[in-house]
């Protein structure tokens, strides 16, 4: 650029108030320099400067303004761009008062045109409808130089010229230059949008730093990065800012970005709107985060030896910069949650395993500290924020192994104490000279002792005590857990052990004086400590660690107990620690205590009174289990033992099927594909059972039901009962000591609890009854008990009455009165499940045999057989088993002469029996043959000896024809009854037996012709089409339905049988097949015969297998 384009402006020496100087042609340069406000100003002189461009081009104008109070940039609406100065007020030439006007063109403005401000007070800045929305003016009061305005220090602006321009970017360097004065630039409070303002100021600090650090950095390669900085693009917020920083590496510190970046983010920090507390919290977090990690200063001279003295400079700009962007936040948000989103992030890196990084912590600690102390009075109206934490925190840096560390942090709880010392004399309404406080303060919690730190400690925890609340109390022992977290091996083990040291001093003081301010805190406290537990393995830490639970506990037992139910389950090792501590260590809570209340707990219900599940009685299990472990707990576990075995038991029953809320909390070093232990409620319980039993010395016992499965029936809904009266018959067997108190525990309980409490408790009741001191029992508690069970609701507790007169029917004094009630409890069991009335069966079977003769009174044997009947086409296996055997054992009871009601009820068994013994199950086929056989000798059958055996009969079909015209011969009476039952197992869901009934069928109905009137007939079709209506339809007969069964073979003899039925009755009485149009011939024979040469194609044999085989295809594909 020539020298003609330069134009230097004296507005002292204006000879008017106003002048006006306008530069025109290519001048893209105008400089007010030092002598331009030389000259004192009056009052009202103005001077203004207009720069127009007279080519097209308007990009590359650059102004610099240096030495005046005000500046003011206006666009302006013509295409030039003005400058104007002025003065308010008279002034010395060395701190002038004057006041520059830049107004600005609409056309003027490009990408590289920059505007320089330096020594200037205040900057405004107004836009008007084509550059601003709200049409506002923006205001920036810039703290005037503390220094000499001697000379005018030079300011460089770097701009990429836009494409298309022709002009170069130019520099103006002034020739005189003072390297100790910096210019005061962009300091102070920026009002109104930050993202008008933040290039030009980005752009001017970058400028300025750059020429300030020009001698330190000289490879090319920084200087490079800085001008990258400077030319960024930013959008005028912090964050791009706070990119910049996270982007520095941490591992060495040789280019200024970081430094100028918080710089900049401290002069920003007065912008409105003012960061939120997130916000604020991550900026501090990067910018700590970014200078704590630094390699220490001699590492990093190591490093780099040639930069040694650039590295030293660097770094303390770095600290001290970032003291600064602390302080700026502070002053940004002068209130308790403003300094404790500063704090907060400070607070870990003071506990590092690198002293550096924690001399960094404390220093920046204090700074903020002292700056807050020096910003007094500011509103704290809810107390110091995080004090314990902070006071905690700076405690152990007392008892830090580098003694400049701990003084240091002794010097920090001095600022600290005197500013709550201050903020309690102001609320007193008392003057007080703060350095003076400090001095007392600093006296009065004595000099930094190295040799025995733990003095320092104990003297401030002392006169900190008008200061701590609750809260502070529950962070002060926080923060002195964090000392204990395992400590590298970088660190030594002199280290750690003075790290342990000091958190136990402070635990043990603060535990010691302020234990009663903790009880409202106990549950974060104890959830504090088992997070931290996790971070410490070292078994004297830990030990430390766990100081307060036996403290807390030893006064707050119940609140500590209760906080200790919310451990995450199942419980891990530190969970488990935790409950042991509250008995072996010293001072510790009353075991008889602890045990009453954990009593108490497992006998409420884990229901909340808002009808959720409740996690605490499981709990409360879990902690005992763990006390169970400690040696010296297990004799005093003994006084309960009862009580603690039945309200677990009962807890099973409850706990079936429950789902309870989730306790499982991820833990801080779990990795994320770190699968958390699943956890049933039932299954837990019932190991907490089978521990207990084990402490008390039931091994046996549980060895018993770990052999019978026991353990798991007791988890099981329908089996919960069996495995309870398990338990209570193998302590029996193997004659605990504890029986006779557990007898007389239960007997108050069986009248209390819902249904889940009485069934428990009686079915361990009911297995007790074998035990001699039952004698002693007054009748009404178990005789009385037992037959109030027999008229219960639920069928577990009459099966759970009749187990247990049966066992009473074995003393001979109750053997009567237990006899006279066995038709009660035979009548009982109607409508009751199989598997229960198997189970019932089989202990009143003891009764029958006890009595030596067989009953007069066949009635009872009556009502025992037609309750089994209907079990024997059971689902299950087992029961018809069972049920089919013992009907065949009640038969050989069975006395002459035969009632008419003993006859029916046996003659309605007989086809039952015939149909089942064609399942095709061999265990099940021979039960039926023997009890067909025991029918048959007592109600004098003469049956076909075939009718025993259990070869197939689609194989035999002559057998089921002797069989048929057996019945239709021998039971005329009954012949409907049997064809009714057909058409019931018809419907069975095994194909077996409805293969076997349409056989039955098909040749059942042909030997009834003589007995099949035409009344007969239509009644027979009626109850046909009334037993037929099963899922397939609601109207069809039965073998029309059964020819499309799923099942092949029973399609095919459901068709047989039909064809059986129509050549052999009246056809015309008989439904044709679909699209039949064949009528029977009335004069035709109706006799059966094996030829069907005779009948119509449609309904031979053959068309009928075929017709059926195409039937069950079509069904299948649909």
């Amino acid at each position: 650029m020539r020298s003609g384009n330069i134009s230097k402006v004296n507005l002292g020496v204006a000879p008017n108030q106003k002048e006006s100087i306008t530069l025109t042609s290519r001048t893209i340069f105008a400089s007010v320099s030092k002598e331009a406000l030389s000259a004192p100003w009056n009052s009202g002189s103005q001077g203004s400067i207009n720069v127009t461009s007279s080519s097209r081009s308007r990009s590359g104008l650059n102004v610099t303004v240096a030495r005046a109070s005000r500046v003011s940039l206006v666009p302006g609406s013509s295409g030039g761009l003005s400058l104007h100065s002025s003065a308010r007020a008279p002034n010395s030439t060395l701190s002038p008062s004057s006041c520059m006007t830049l107004i600005l063109g609409s056309e003027s403005l490009s990408m590289d045109s920059s505007f320089l401000v330096s020594d200037t007070s205040t900057l405004t800045m107004s836009s008007q409808q084509d550059y601003s929305e709200d049409n506002s003016i923006r205001t920036m009061p810039l703290e005037e130089n503390l220094g000499k305005w001697d000379s005018l220090q030079g300011v460089t602006a770097f701009r990429s010229p836009p494409e298309g321009t022709s002009e170069d970017g130019k520099v103006n360097v002034p020739e005189d230059r003072d390297e100790d004065n910096k210019t005061a630039l962009m300091e102070g409070r920026i009002e109104g949008n930050p993202a008008v303002l933040l290039p030009m100021a980005l752009e001017v600090e970058n400028t300025i730093a750059f020429q300030e650090n020009q001698d330190l950095m000289e490879t090319k390669g920084e200087k490079e990065t800085t001008m990258k900085m400077m030319m960024l693009p930013l959008t005028g917020s912090v964050f791009p800012t706070q990119r910049q920083i996270q982007e520095e590496p941490v591992d060495s510190l040789l280019s200024p970005v970081r430094r100028q970046a918080m710089e900049i983010l401290a002069q920003l920090s007065h912008t409105k709107p003012a960061l939120s507390v997130r916000e604020r919290v991550e900026l501090v977090n990067t910018c700590v985060r970014s200078v704590f990690s630094l390699p220490s200063v001699r590492a990093m001279q190591e490093k780099d030896e040639a930069k040694a003295e650039v590295i030293q400079t660097l770094y303390h700009q770095t600290l001290d910069s970032l003291q600064k962007l602390l302080n700026a936040l502070f002053i940004e948000d002068p209130t308790p949650a403003g300094l404790k989103s500063i704090l907060e992030p400070l607070g870990p890196w003071m506990n590092s395993g690198k002293a550096h990084e924690r001399a960094r912590a404390v220093n920046s600690n204090i700074s903020v500290l002292n700056h807050t102390l020096v910003t007094l009075p500011f509103s704290m109206s809810s107390g110091f924020p995080a004090l314990g934490l902070l006071l905690g925190r700076l405690l152990l840096r007392i008892g830090d192994p580098d003694e400049e560390i701990g003084r240091e942090a002794l010097d920090g709880i001095t600022i600290l104490y005197t500013i709550l010392d201050l903020q309690k004399r102001t609320k007193d309404k008392e003057d007080t000279n703060k350095k003076e406080l400090y001095e007392i303060n600093k006296h009065f919690l004595g000099p930094y002792n190295p040799v025995s730190p733990c003095q320092n400690i104990l003297r401030v925890i002392a006169e900190f005590g008008d200061f701590l609340g609750p809260q502070q109390v529950k962070d002060l022992l926080l923060a002195a857990l964090e000392g204990l977290k395992d400590i590298s091996e970088a660190q030594g083990k002199d280290s750690g052990e003075m790290m342990q040291l000091a958190s136990e001093v402070t635990l043990s003081s603060v535990l010691e004086w302020y234990r009663h301010r903790a009880l409202e805190v106990i549950p974060e406290i104890m959830q504090g400590i088992y997070m931290q537990l996790s971070h410490i393995q070292e078994p004297r830490a830990r030990e430390v660690a766990l100081l307060p639970i036996s403290f807390l506990a030893s006064s707050f037992m119940t609140e500590v107990v209760v906080a200790l139910f919310m451990c995450p389950l199942p419980l891990d090792s530190n969970g488990a620690e935790m409950w042991r501590q509250l008995i072996l260590r010293k001072p510790s809570c009353d075991v008889r205590d602890l045990l009453d209340l954990l009593l108490t707990t497992l006998k409420e219900k884990p229901i909340t009174k808002k009808g959720r599940a409740s996690i605490v009685p499981l709990a409360a299990a879990s902690g005992l289990c763990e006390l169970l472990s400690v040696n010296s707990c297990v004799g005093r576990v003994r006084r309960i033992y009862p009580q603690l075995l039945l309200a677990l038991l009962i807890q099973v029953h409850y706990h079936i099927g429950l789902s309870l809320p989730s306790r499982v909390a991820p833990r801080k070093d779990a990795k994320d594909d770190t699968q958390l232990p699943a956890i049933l409620p039932v299954c837990w319980m019932v190991k907490v059972v089978k521990t207990l039993l084990l402490k008390m010395g039931c091994s046996y016992e549980s060895t018993f039901l770990e052999e019978q499965g026991g353990w798991e029936l007791m988890g099981q809904a329908e089996n919960h009962y069996r495995g309870v009266a398990l338990l209570a018959r193998a302590m029996v067997h193997y004659s605990c000591q504890e029986l006779c108190r557990i007898l007389y525990l239960l007997i108050p309980l069986l009248e209390r609890g819902d249904e889940k409490h009485k069934v428990t408790a009686t079915a361990f009741f009911v297995e007790l009854f074998h035990m001699e001191q039952v004698r002693r029992i007054p009748e009404e508690y178990s005789l009385g008990r037992m037959v109030e069970g027999l008229s219960h609701r639920n069928p577990v507790m009459k099966v759970l009455s009749i187990r247990g007169l049966v066992i009473l029917a074995r003393r001979s004094e109750k053997m009567a009165k237990v006899h006279a009630l066995l038709p009660t409890m035979v009548k009982c069991l109607k409508n009751m499940d199989g598997e229960l009335v198997v189970e019932a069966v089989r202990d009143l079977k003891t009764i029958f045999k006890g009595q030596g003769k067989k009953l007069t009174d066949s009635s009872v044997y009556v009502e025992m057989l037609q309750i089994l009947l209907p079990h024997f086409s059971d689902a299950r296996k087992e029961v018809r088993v069972s049920c089919i055997s013992v009907y065949g054992k009640v038969v050989q009871k069975l006395r002459i002469p035969c009632t008419e009601a003993l006859e029916e009820q046996l003659t309605s068994t007989l086809l039952p029996l015939l149909l089942i013994m064609q399942e095709g199950n061999a265990k099940v086929s021979q039960k039926c043959e023997k009890t067909l056989f025991r029918c048959a000798c007592f109600m004098k059958w003469e049956l076909p000896k075939r009718a025993y055996s259990q070869k197939p009969w689609e194989n035999h079909l002559q057998t089921v024809t002797k069989i048929c015209q057996y019945l239709v011969n021998s039971h005329r009476d009954s012949v409907f009854t049997f064809l009714s039952q057909s058409l019931e197992f018809a419907k069975n869901s095994r194909a077996s037996l409805r293969k076997s009934s349409v056989i039955f069928i098909g040749s059942l109905v042909p030997c009834m012709k003589n007995i099949m009137t035409e009344e007969r007939l239509n009644e027979v079709k009626a109850k046909e089409s009334y037993l037929s209506k099963w899922p397939f339809s609601s109207s069809n007969p039965a073998l029309e339905i059964l020819r499309h069964d799923p099942e092949a073979s029973v399609c095919i003899y459901a068709a047989q049988a039909q064809d059986h039925i129509m050549a052999s009755c009246w056809r015309n009485s008989w439904p044709l097949p679909h699209g039949d149009s064949w009528v029977c011939d009335p004069s035709s024979s109706h006799r059966w015969s094996s030829s069907c040469e005779n009948l119509p194609t449609s309904h031979q044999r053959r068309s009928w297998i075929m017709q059926a085989l195409g039937s069950w295809k079509m069904s299948l594909k649909q």
